[in-house]
């Protein structure tokens, strides 16, 4: 597993390998969790409108959403 070193700007470089697999370029920009003793870091799309998309998928799991608008405007 590669390891990085932090400098002394708190700055580390992402290793090669990775940036090749994920796609990750100069200017990309990485999301940041900090989730027990790890760091996850995840590439972000470029647009706002991308990083929204899917946000409401799990709500409408099971349900017809047309019958729901319907029985909202029969309400």
């Amino acid at each position: 597993m590669p390891s990085v070193k932090v400098s002394t700007k708190h700055q580390i470089v992402v290793p090669s390998d990775a940036r090749r697999k994920l796609g990750i370029g100069a200017g990309d920009r990485l999301s940041v969790e900090v989730s027990d003793e790890a760091l996850i870091l995840r590439r972000r799309p470029s647009l706002p409108s991308d990083r929204l998309r899917g946000l409401g998928r799990s709500a409408w799991q099971g349900v017809d959403p047309v019958r729901h608008v319907r029985e909202m405007r029969d309400e």
